[in-house]
């Protein structure tokens, strides 16, 4: 009986879960395959990506496919344009390549259409309306672009998959488009007043770069980069019902999937940002290094990841925050200027 209990004792006690994820270095050119087990984070992988060996094509935005079997990379920089690489997780090798806008960036996959749609931020050049690029990932075709505003940034998916949001970082707008139709649904404008510059342009106070919608309510949440903020959105009513004051430089969101949490880096302070939404006020963490920038949090809620970019030729790392410990507890460095990151799995 007493070897039975310390059996059942042992199988307890030891059941672990392990945690699998991407992250982009953009100063590198590589991504790294990272692995976090309750305790430590371990890098797999590192896997470099580009093909000009004379440039570092800046990797930027990540996604992994719905079935888990592919991961999609944005190379941002290019002659004029940027490109979207696919990747097999299998093996963690290109598959396949498509030229997108200037500057793509950010992206997901709708679970409805099985499209990609993916950001052109454009820093290059004039000040004038980008796009969203929509791609079948099965054949790597460049369906459409659909003109959004200034700067976009923070593709995100609706949970059924059935709008896009973007926001546009110097015209200051929120814009949901219709996965179906291909087309604007509706614009918000996110700013208390329209700014313009000498030359007669809006230039946006909020800067917002990031959007991401709530997993079971009508609402959507924006990083106000320029106003120190983070914008509630009612999807319902198509209008901003709060806005909440953050420390400096909110830059990427994301929320938990049981709709508990919302975490957000403020890239200006090198910290953290963890919310309970149904509690006030937020609280904030310090980071292992400075300029935070992307974040993730993994689909049972309990941990969030953490991109932190570093400066000069310190190395970027990430941090790995248990929510319910609201601390940092795990860290890792990875390549130069860590950006971009996206979830892939859980091993039990």
């Amino acid at each position: 009986m007493r070897n039975i209990l310390l059996i059942l004792f042992t199988i307890t006690f030891s059941y672990s879960q392990d945690y699998y994820f991407y992250v982009a270095a953009e100063s590198d050119d590589t991504v790294s395959l990272l692995s976090f087990d309750g305790e430590n984070t371990t890098e797999i992988e590192r896997i470099p990506v580009g093909v000009m060996k004379t440039e570092i094509e800046g990797p930027h935005g990540l996604t992994v496919d719905p079935s888990g079997e592919y991961w999609y990379l944005s190379l941002a920089h290019g002659n004029p344009f940027g490109s979207l690489v696919k990747y097999s997780t299998a093996t963690n090798r290109p598959v396949d390549k498509t030229t997108l806008g200037m500057f793509p960036a950010s992206m997901q996959i709708s679970k409805l259409t099985g499209l990609l749609y993916c950001v052109n931020f454009n820093l290059h050049g004039a000040m004038e309306p980008s796009s969203v690029s929509v791609v079948d990932p099965e054949t790597m075709t460049e369906i459409k672009q659909i003109q959004t505003g200034v700067m976009p940034h923070g593709s995100r998916m609706s949970p059924d998959g059935r709008f896009q949001y973007s926001v546009a970082m110097m015209s200051g707008e929120l814009f949901e488009v219709d996965a179906l139709t291909l087309e604007i649904n509706r614009t918000l404008s996110l700013d208390k007043q329209h700014n313009m510059n000498h030359a007669g342009m809006h230039h946006s106070p909020v800067k917002p770069t990031w959007v991401t919608p709530h997993p079971t309510k009508p609402k959507v949440y924006v990083a106000g980069n320029g106003s120190n903020e983070i914008l509630e959105i009612d999807t319902d009513k198509w209008e901003i019902t709060n806005r909440i004051n953050t420390g400096n430089g909110p830059y990427n969101i994301d929320i938990s999937s049981n709709g508990k949490f919302l975490v957000a880096t403020l890239k200006g302070d090198a910290k953290t940002l963890v919310w309970e939404l149904d509690k006030k006020p937020p609280m904030t963490l310090s980071n292992n290094s400075s300029v935070t920038h992307g974040v993730v949090i993994s689909p049972d809620s309990k941990y969030a990841f953490v991109t932190v970019e570093g400066k000069g030729g310190d190395p970027g790392l990430v941090d790995v925050i248990d929510l319910k410990k609201n601390k940092v507890v795990s860290s890792i460095n990875i390549g130069k200027q860590a950006g971009g990151i996206a979830f892939w799995k859980i091993e039990e």
